[in-house]
């Protein structure tokens, strides 16, 4: 399989706002900001940012508003490294406790409703054998994506606008080593699409060891706009030991986003590491906590 395979169309900057086409676009856009935010010595005002991404302050003002709906100086103090250490201190998500306070079935995606079920032993250690996967890239709020599903779900999706798509599908598809591959634009864009507008029914099919399947179940008790440590989710499942151990396994979620490994930091406030490039994990943070905050 070869990068130009895979490769995604150009998004298409006349998407209406609202779309998953219109969010990447929108994506990218914040992406080369993110990066003039990171690299300013100081916050950057309006105008300046907007000069920099060679706009008009209106016209970047409401790229900015349709994407995440709050004001681009309000998006850039929750891009900054200190957005997280007050999530940490404002929106820390005891998971022990998350059940009970209806956290956990709050502002997941809207109104989208999460089932899930993971591979059994033996068809984790055949690797796939006999598996039928489908792919394709769709544009998602936080560019594009390379999604895999099997017949009884989702089973990978990997954000690739800082790891490159040639990187995603040799990460994903060495993960079921014997599976059949077949590129299914149609298919993939039926089932996906609606996961990243936030309606109606998502079916995952999860492919992990059991230590690992733990740790994703703690994940998604992990509500939108909040975060909790890799401590926390170590204590969760019974492991207050094995944090490092926590930590790889989050890192090998296979379900981005829909199994929220975002939202899980150190216990400083940093951001740890991201699988798909940190650029992306700062940005779904920003997105859920300006949601949260206008709810």
């Amino acid at each position: 399989m070869t990068d130009a395979a895979i490769q995604p169309d150009a998004p298409v900057a006349t998407a209406q706002a609202g779309d998953t086409a219109a969010d990447s676009y929108h994506y990218a856009l914040m992406r080369r900001a993110i990066n003039e935010i990171d690299s300013a010595d100081a916050p950057l005002t309006l105008d300046d940012l907007a000069s920099r991404m060679k706009m008009s302050p209106a016209h970047f003002q409401r790229l900015f508003s349709a994407w995440v709906g709050v004001s681009p100086k309000r998006y850039q103090q929750y891009l900054t490294i200190d957005h997280a250490r007050s999530l940490l201190a404002h929106r820390h998500t005891t998971l022990d406790t998350a059940l009970q306070t209806g956290l956990s079935g709050t502002g997941r995606l809207h109104d989208l409703f999460l089932t899930w079920e993971a591979m059994s032993p033996g068809e984790y250690a055949a690797g796939g054998d006999g598996l039928m996967i489908r792919w394709s890239q769709i544009p998602t709020p936080f560019g594009p994506a390379l999604v895999m599903v099997t017949d009884k779900g989702i089973c990978g999706i990997a954000f690739t606008a800082e790891t490159g798509p040639g990187a995603a599908w040799a990460d994903m598809a060495a993960r079921w080593p014997k599976a059949a591959f077949k590129e299914d634009d149609a298919a993939i864009r039926q089932l996906a699409g609606p996961v990243f507008a936030g309606r109606g029914e998502t079916r995952l099919h999860m492919l992990g060891a059991p230590f690992q399947i733990k740790v994703w179940e703690a994940l998604l008790q992990i509500p939108s706009g909040h975060v909790a440590t890799y401590s926390d989710i170590a204590r969760r499942i019974g492991a207050d030991r094995a944090v490092r151990a926590v930590g790889t396994a989050v890192g090998r979620n296979p379900v981005s986003f829909l199994i929220p490994c975002h939202r899980a930091i150190r216990k400083s406030g940093g951001l740890g590491g991201y699988h798909w490039g940190l650029p992306v994990k700062r940005a779904m943070l920003a997105w859920e906590s300006a949601r949260t905050d206008s709810l």
